[in-house]
């Protein structure tokens, strides 16, 4: 059951860091003034990743382990971090001084440590584990 869920909730992921690029760049290549939904969608991407780690550890303690798992975990904290870092650092800034440009990168970034992780363990990003 946990392994389904850590499988399903990946595509939750995906589709999140997708939501957040792709905002980011509306927002700016389009020049717009930052929104607090940019901020809010940031939060659930990161706030899922995060998910994603609690139920990656407890299947840690439930499956037979191997030597890919290291790489897999390190990529996926890697993207956990990154999506953290970006969302923090954007919301400690006045307003007047947020922009899109660091959800943007991070996003790119966070998205490229989890298609990282999945490849490492010898999985397709899309690839359906079930």
């Amino acid at each position: 059951m946990l392994f389904a869920a850590h499988s399903g909730l990946r595509f939750l992921v995906l589709v999140g860091g997708l939501f957040v690029v792709l905002y980011a760049a509306v927002g700016l290549f389009g020049k717009r003034e930052y929104s607090g939904a940019m901020a809010r969608l940031a939060s659930v991407f990161a706030g899922l990743l995060h998910l994603q780690l609690l139920v990656g550890f407890a299947l840690l303690f439930t499956q037979p382990f191997y030597t890919a798992i290291i790489g897999h975990l390190f990529m996926m904290l890697a993207a956990a971090a990154v999506a953290q870092f970006t969302t923090s650092v954007v919301k400690r800034r006045p307003q007047e001084a947020k922009t899109y440009g660091p959800h943007l990168v991070g996003g790119i970034l966070a998205l490229a440590f989890v298609a990282g992780g999945i490849l490492a363990i010898g999985r397709g990003v899309l690839e359906s584990t079930m």
